[in-house]
């Protein structure tokens, strides 16, 4: 009797404790619960943490998490307004605001995340079509890029100079959460950011995208030649000016240092003349004979008159004069 006493108090204790541990739950900080009654959510969602009660074997726990929750899009080629593809990269960051209808709607987190995929990723291609490439890569549209001011600023191969955008891409993104806030809020979904993390050119367009990128840059250097060899040419121009200039002047100056040289020899040869007629007469002859040298040669020609000056050297060359009778 004792033994089935005792079997029967320790059979009662195991159910009692079975209910006892499936009447209580444990919530954390980090997470919301929802309780179920075969299968249906039955009461407020519970978002306290500690120790809480429910109908054992009855009612089902399901825990939620209360924290800010990650998205990461994957790449996805979009077309832009003015008809160039990219590739754009997207995240947000979202948090279960009504965990009733998110646990009805979604369930899970996996469901969530395919959600958000597919309305993040439509609202993204709609707002990127819908604007040209420079309004997504620009944020501000005040922005002014940093430049030299020796650099052309306008025309063709202006250096420094951003194009004008009306958007941007912060307005962008606020746009694309505005518009996927209203429609995640019904799966009791909170959007709380939304960010363009990368944009980069399709491969595809790469390489037309660097041609063109090269060609601007040779546009540029080749005016930076021109311009330089436009200037060499004003500097060789003025270079050669003054070079005449002074070449010039120096002739001039020798000119002038010649002649008075000139005129100070013929000053002494006159009073040379004057003072010695032998050594005039000498004087002559030598200068005679350098002219003979220098103008005559053996095949050399001359027609002279026979009381020519020049000839009286070859027709008297003792005396140079008809001898005395």
């Amino acid at each position: 009797m004792n033994r089935v006493v005792t079997t029967l108090v320790m059979g009662l204790a195991v159910v009692g404790f079975m209910v006892g541990s499936g009447a209580f739950y444990k919530v954390n900080q980090a997470e919301q619960v929802i309780l179920t009654q075969f299968g249906r959510p039955v009461g407020e969602p519970v978002t306290e943490p500690g120790l809480h009660t429910k109908l054992p074997f009855v009612q089902e726990v399901h825990r939620l998490d209360k924290r800010f929750l990650e998205w990461d899009g994957a790449p996805v080629a979009i077309p832009t307004k003015d008809k160039t593809y990219i590739r754009v990269e997207a995240f947000a960051r979202w948090r279960i605001s009504d965990p009733k209808t998110y646990f009805v709607r979604m369930r899970d987190e996996r469901s969530a995340q395919s959600r958000l995929e597919d309305i993040l990723g439509s609202e993204t291609r709609n707002a990127v079509a819908r604007n040209e490439l420079i309004e997504i890569v620009r944020t501000d549209p005040s922005r002014k890029a940093a430049k030299d001011e020796t650099l052309k600023t306008d025309g063709p191969g202006a250096v420094g100079v951003l194009p004008p955008i009306k958007v941007g891409r912060q307005r962008i993104e606020t746009e694309i959460a505005q518009e996927a806030s209203k429609k995640l809020s019904e799966f009791g979904i909170d959007l709380l950011d939304f960010r363009l993390k990368r944009v980069n050119y399709n491969p595809d367009v790469l390489d037309r995208i660097y041609s063109r990128m090269i060609s601007e840059r040779q546009q540029i250097a080749q005016r930076f030649r021109s311009e330089g060899e436009g200037e060499a040419a004003k500097i060789a121009g003025q270079r050669e000016r003054d070079l005449s200039e002074i070449q010039s002047g120096a002739y001039l100056k020798a000119q002038e240092i010649h002649g008075e040289a000139d005129a100070k020899a013929s000053e002494i040869y006159a009073k040379t003349f004057n003072q010695n007629p032998q050594a005039a007469e000498f004087y002559n002859f030598v200068k005679t004979m350098e002219t003979y040298r220098s103008s005559m040669s053996r095949d050399t020609t001359l027609l002279l008159s026979t009381d020519s000056e020049f000839f009286r050297w070859l027709k008297y060359p003792g005396l140079g004069k008809p001898p005395v009778k």
